[in-house]
């Protein structure tokens, strides 16, 4: 296992209160031979879980304890609450989107990894019996491979011949829908569940993400760039990019004001336009 594998499931220990706020956690010894991994990947685990305010005191001595107040600053993520980053806000609310009858998820963004990610707790709980859609409907916006995206892009600007990030993006956008559409798909098979995936390509880089949950709540995050190195190919390239799992996620309720309510009509009015008109056929192929 990853270390962000064995973060997701001990998020999902915290989230679902089999550990309690306040309580000690597990040694990481114990920890890295439940999981069959080493303690240094129990411990980039424990940070993640750390930075993301569920944990604190993590250190190579004593064992870490489950935040007293889960969430940032206290504050649970959900509707009300202060924006939240995306690592943080999105799982919980998909989470609860997951909980009705029929569910629909609408997303606009740069690659689909945070809501792949986010998609974890929801499918862990149909698969112990905790939750039981009859029906998921997925449908999700992402840049098309053919535009030159205004990020990521190399500092130095691209190559007439090779453009190593544009590729590196594309890997990515492209795996990440392929994990998301079948771990959903595969509620089929083993769940009877009425799903449907849907991929579209946009003729735009979005300066926003945006996700939209059973037509009552919208998600609103802005990619803020940076100045980044990454290893490609055995080379250094420094690039403009943005770090979506850590976007600031403003939440936005049906019926909460009249401000919320106006906001969640007019994303979806805007999403489904996005979708009607100018989008193209998405194949999630290199």
């Amino acid at each position: 296992m990853s270390h962000r594998e064995v973060a997701e499931e001990l998020r999902a220990r915290i989230r679902s209160g089999a550990l309690r706020p306040g309580q000690r956690m597990p040694t990481q010894a114990r920890l890295a031979d439940e999981f069959g991994v080493e303690r240094g990947v129990v411990r980039q685990a424990l940070y993640i879980l750390q930075s993301e305010h569920l944990l604190t005191n993590v250190s190579k001595g004593s064992p870490a304890t489950v935040a007293p107040d889960l969430g940032l600053g206290g504050v649970q993520p959900g509707p009300g609450a202060p924006p939240l980053p995306t690592m943080v806000a999105l799982a919980p609310r998909i989470a609860d989107a997951f909980t009705a009858p029929h569910v629909e998820i609408d997303a606009l963004c740069l690659t689909s990894v945070s809501l792949t990610l986010a998609m974890g707790e929801p499918l862990r709980q149909i698969h112990a019996g905790r939750t039981n859609p009859a029906k998921i409907d997925v449908r999700v916006l992402l840049p098309s491979r053919n535009i030159d995206l205004a990020f990521p892009v190399p500092v130095d600007g691209r190559g007439e011949d090779d453009d190593t990030v544009h590729e590196r993006w594309l890997a990515q956008r492209n795996a990440q829908g392929q994990v998301l559409r079948h771990s959903l798909l595969a509620l089929r098979a083993t769940h009877g569940i009425d799903v449907r995936v849907s991929f579209r390509a946009l003729p735009f880089t979005p300066p926003v993400k945006l996700y939209l949950l059973n037509g009552t709540e919208t998600l609103f995050a802005y990619y803020t760039l940076g100045l980044r190195e990454a290893e490609i190919d055995h080379e250094r390239l420094e690039m403009y990019d943005a770090d979506g799992t850590q976007s600031m996620l403003f939440d936005f309720m049906q019926g909460a004001s009249l401000r919320d309510t106006t906001f969640v009509e007019q994303s979806h009015l805007w999403f489904n336009a996005l979708w009607e008109t100018i989008s193209s056929e998405l194949l999630l192929t290199t």
